[in-house]
């Protein structure tokens, strides 16, 4: 078999493939293993190999491996070409529309002709490249390493195309370093909008190795500037990319306990330790002690079967979302610094906590109202990115509050038992999360006919397009490192509001619920008066009771009463419960004890006439 191209003819028109079967043919041809081993038994014991030879010391080759390998040849040099990610790109988009800065002095292009044509590229075709990207002449740019040094393509104030950078990262490689310095190349100071980073990754879950590595050295760089993660990382990445992080390794160490027990569907524990050569059972028949750090772990899952390591990953994963997931909903989740883009903010209280005696710097509490711009997404958008049709997609509507939603099937978590727990992504058109088969089951989300969720999601997005959401939110700033003990430790969030006209805040949230603490806690008496719709919404949405500031020391708290959430009063004097109910309130006998409750539809205005409101 020669693997040989003949020069084809000047006046002939081009038919070349810039693939890489040459190599993968040279690789076969000289690596596959077509030799004959010999089996035998050392002094110890222990099975080896070694390879034949015969009586003239020529080496003996199995006649099924080598039909294997040219078999094996032969059906790859069968299969059409397959261009490079470049050359895709230019193909598919046209070289007047793709800047390309990389170190190829030669390319194949196709003319307006449809011919192929070989083009030659000078030194300065990279320069003249860049301009044409950053004055909008061409709205693509496909840069490497060899043309990312150096160089800048971020949206800069003083370009012509300020539009935001959408960057997506292509075959970020081993080297780490490499791909964020290439992620550096479109976000820099001076910038009209920050880019959008896109990791693109196969099916191959191994792939995950790469951007974990990515993940974690962007959180370390991270760390490195006063804690301010988001200078690293950018949120590029999600919290379950980096397979180094806390959670992961815990995750690794269960997988290895239910993999010992024979809990996980993807493989057993013989087959393998037989496959990666890690040893999880020791001598004695129990697990060992001194168990693979999950670098080796996650090299070794990179050599085994496609299918295999896909399974494995899964449910590795599984423990991963489930151990993050109970982070983010407990408020404990390290994300670093959050940037949250505001129309305008205004600063309704300030509240000095604590005056440095040493320096003067001083800690505020800050209570803010917030303008955000709703962003929906958009009912053509959806059917792009998820589409309607589908064995597991259903379209939804909720008979209780008639918003609609769009279910994806999603990954399941695994819990600590090895259960698996199934889950859903439910998209709508101003928030996604996702939603166990048991929540589902329980919730008022029934199915929705095509046509009517087609014309509710448009409602909604023109709904929302017109309106902005007012918030408020509590933040400490200033000197925090005095009175970080004191801020709520199971609340860590750190934010940045970020409004249209330039003015900046940086500070830690302080949940509704927790600012009575933290003013007792320094010393300080609570000025705060809280409207009954914030103490309804926080006390709904956290579960965490709140004081109501009335003639009795009445407190709200969140109750589950036959299945639904009610909100119960404490604290009540029986001697008013006549009074109590004349205002709105209801009481219910459970368990020979009488307990009073606030209306869930009109707990607003309830709660204003108790504290004397209105």
């Amino acid at each position: 078999m020669t693997n040989r191209r003949n020069p084809a003819p000047p006046t002939a028109t081009l038919d070349i493939n810039c693939d890489c079967k040459e190599y993968v043919v040279d690789y076969l041809t000289k690596s596959f293993p077509v030799r004959l081993m010999a089996v035998f038994t050392d002094e110890n014991g222990n099975a080896r190999s070694e390879p034949m030879s015969d009586e003239n010391g020529a080496p003996v080759l199995c006649r099924s491996a080598l039909a294997a390998r040219d078999g094996m040849i032969e059906q790859l040099c069968a299969l059409p070409p397959i261009a490079t990610a470049l050359d895709a790109i230019i193909e598919r988009f046209g070289v007047d529309q793709v800047a390309e800065v990389t170190g190829r002095t030669r390319r194949l292009i196709v003319g307006h002709d449809g011919r192929q044509v070989l083009q030659s590229r000078s030194p300065r075709a990279n320069v003249a490249e860049t301009r044409d990207f950053m004055d909008g002449t061409k709205r693509i740019l496909v840069f490497s390493d060899a043309g990312g040094t150096g160089r800048s393509y971020h949206a800069d104030l003083t370009a012509k195309n300020q539009m935001r950078r959408v960057h997506f990262l292509l075959e970020p490689g081993w080297r780490a370093d490499a791909a964020i310095q290439g992620l550096g190349r479109t976000n820099r100071t001076n910038q009209a909008s920050a880019p959008l980073f896109r990791p693109v990754t196969t099916d191959v879950r191994g792939e995950r190795r790469f951007i974990s590595t990515i993940a974690r050295r962007l959180d370390s760089l991270g760390a490195l500037t006063r804690g301010q993660r988001q200078t690293g990382g950018q949120n590029l990445f999600d919290p379950a990319d980096n397979l180094e992080s806390t959670y992961a390794k815990e995750a690794l160490h269960r997988w290895f306990g239910l993999l010992f027990a024979g809990k996980l569907e993807a493989v057993t524990l013989s087959r393998f330790e037989e496959l990666s050569g890690l040893r999880v059972e020791g001598p004695d028949g129990a697990m060992v002690d001194d168990l693979p750090t999950i670098q080796r772990w996650l090299n070794r899952i990179l050599a085994l079967p496609i299918a295999l390591q896909n399974g494995i990953f899964d449910e590795f994963l599984g423990l991963v979302e489930a151990r993050i997931d109970a982070a983010r909903q407990a408020g404990t989740l390290d994300i670093g610094v959050e940037t949250i883009a505001v129309e305008h903010f205004e600063v309704l209280t300030d509240t000095l906590l604590r005056t440095d005696a040493l320096s003067g710097a001083t800690t505020h509490l800050l209570e803010l109202e917030i303008a955000r711009a709703l962003k929906p997404l958009r009912l053509e958008r959806l059917e792009e990115l998820y589409g309607f049709s589908g064995a597991r997609k259903q379209l939804l509507r909720n008979t209780r509050s008639g918003r609609i939603g769009l279910l994806v099937p999603a990954r399941s978590l695994l819990t600590d038992e090895g259960m698996r727990v199934a889950r859903f992504e439910l998209v709508r058109p101003l928030k996604h999360g996702h939603i166990t088969a048991d929540q589902l089951a329980e919730s008022n989300w029934e199915t929705a006919d095509p046509t009517e969720f087609q014309r509710l999601w448009q409602a909604e997005v023109d709904d929302a397009a017109s309106n902005h959401k007012r918030e408020r939110l509590h933040l400490a700033t200033g000197l925090l490192l005095p009175v970080w003990d004191k801020l709520p430790s199971d609340y860590v969030r750190v934010s940045r509001i970020s409004a249209r006209d330039g003015r900046s805040l940086l500070g830690r949230e302080v949940p509704l619920h927790c600012v009575p603490e933290l003013c007792q806690a320094l010393g300080l008496e609570d000025e705060h008066v809280f409207s009954a719709e914030q103490i309804v919404d926080a006390v709904l949405g956290t579960g965490r009771p709140m004081q109501i500031k009335s003639r009795e020391a009445l407190t709200l708290k969140r109750s589950l009463v036959n299945g639904s959430q009610r909100l119960e009063l404490a604290g009540w004097s029986a001697s008013r419960l006549d009074w109590y109910k004349a205002h709105g309130c209801f009481t219910e006998i459970i368990r020979y004890q009488t307990r009073l409750f606030v209306p869930t539809t009109n707990a607003v205005a309830v709660l204003a006439r108790l504290a004397g409101q209105i």
